[in-house]
């Protein structure tokens, strides 16, 4: 208690001077180090301000360029989306095109075919492997064969249509992280440091895992558009051939139609020239029939006026063989006599054997008639089939380009 009731310690005069001169001196070391301090923390604060606002001002045009960038590559893609979405609708239409040549090939066929089974309906020496056969057997195989190109065709268009549509599922696929991107850019380009809602972002300063290089950013939209460009030149060149077999298929299919055409036309006149001769013979044969039918009544009508003389003759040759004794002899009338029986005999004979003969003649005049009268049913049975039932059904088949 008693120390703490002490008087405080005093300092000398000299103590108190050095003490005041060391405070001054401490003071302006301080204050000088503070200055330096200052003037470098205004240096470093113009310098970092200057360094941030360069930085800034070089990110802004950055961004300003990669947009340009994006907006390039975004307006090939957009270029290429549309050209290959104008190829494919066009593609579009010939596969309509084809599937109507498809269809337009089925009537054609199915007349061809009915064609040929009416015509196995011909009968006789008319069920003929002639030329409207042949010919009919080859428009069927030609309708075949261009329908199974045109099939063949068909699917290569649908091939053809998926890729285009593959190509343009990509194109729409960058196209829309392009825009997104380029949303996400814009958005970045107007961001500035008076912005309201920029804020810390924590593991902001860090390269994603899926991120790519320029390099390949720009290798993906090549290959999107290189992959366009030539499913477009294949769907071109596939649009090129599809017109050139639309064409040369309908070309073939209307000239083997032309030609079963002709060919009916000819075996028409062909067969309506042999029905004309038939009934020109058959009227022949019917004139003679007739002629002939009178020559046996003057056959018959001969061998029956020969009956009188040969009776005359007998009956004179029997009332002779009654002469009495000496008067039975052998004269010249005795002779005449059987001479003129013989003679008469003799031509009843060949009277007989020439009526015969004529009678034969009727029956194959007769026969003959029968066959050119079923031969004549025949032809007009041929007629009717092609120029009736084959020929007016061709009529209905409407062979236009397709």
């Amino acid at each position: 208690m008693a120390k703490l009731l002490q008087a405080p310690h005093k300092y000398l005069s000299p103590d108190w001077h050095i003490a005041n001169k060391m405070q001054c001196a401490s003071t302006e070391s301080h204050k000088s180090s503070s200055e330096r301090v200052t003037a470098e923390s205004q240096r470093l604060v113009s310098e970092i301000e200057k360094t941030t606002q360069k930085n800034q001002s070089d990110v802004n045009k950055k961004i300003e360029q990669r947009l340009e960038e994006i907006k390039f590559w975004k307006q090939e893609l957009d270029d290429k989306l549309e050209q290959i979405i104008n190829e494919t609708e066009v593609l579009l239409t010939f596969k309509t095109r084809v599937e109507k040549a498809i269809e337009s090939c089925k009537e054609p066929l199915v007349i061809a075919q009915q064609c040929l089974l009416n015509r196995e309906r011909r009968v006789g020496i008319d069920l003929v492997h002639d030329e409207v056969e042949q010919e009919l057997l080859k428009e069927a195989e030609v309708i075949k064969g261009v329908t199974a190109l045109l099939e063949r065709t068909l699917g290569q268009t649908n091939e053809q249509i998926r890729l285009n549509r593959s190509a343009k599922y990509q194109l729409e696929m960058d196209l829309r992280d392009k825009f997104i991107a380029l949303t996400i850019d814009h958005y970045c380009a107007g961001l500035t440091n008076n912005t309201p809602d920029i804020r810390y972002a924590n593991n902001a300063v860090k390269m994603e895992g899926n991120s790519v290089s320029l390099e390949d950013w720009i290798d993906f939209s090549n290959i999107n558009i290189k992959k366009a460009d030539k499913q477009r030149n294949s769907s071109l060149a596939l649009r090129a051939l599809i017109d050139r077999i639309l064409s040369q298929t309908v070309n073939d299919v209307r000239k083997q139609y032309e030609t079963v055409n002709v060919a009916f036309r000819n075996r028409v006149k062909e067969v309506k020239d042999a029905k004309e001769k038939l009934e020109t013979l058959l009227s022949m044969v019917m004139d003679e029939t007739a002629s002939q039918e009178k020559n046996i009544a003057a056959l018959e009508k001969a061998i029956s006026d020969k009956e009188g003389p040969i009776q005359v003759a007998q009956t004179r040759l029997e009332a002779r063989n009654h002469r009495p004794n000496v008067e039975l002899c052998c004269d010249i009338v005795q002779y005449r006599l059987i001479s003129e029986v013989q003679e008469i005999t003799n031509n009843i004979q060949r009277l007989k054997d020439t009526l015969a003969q004529a009678k034969a003649e009727l029956k194959g005049l007769s026969r003959q008639q029968l066959s050119l009268e079923e031969e004549i049913q025949v032809k007009e049975n041929t007629l009717y089939i092609d120029e009736v039932l084959c020929m007016q059904m061709r009529e209905s088949v409407s062979l236009n380009s397709f």
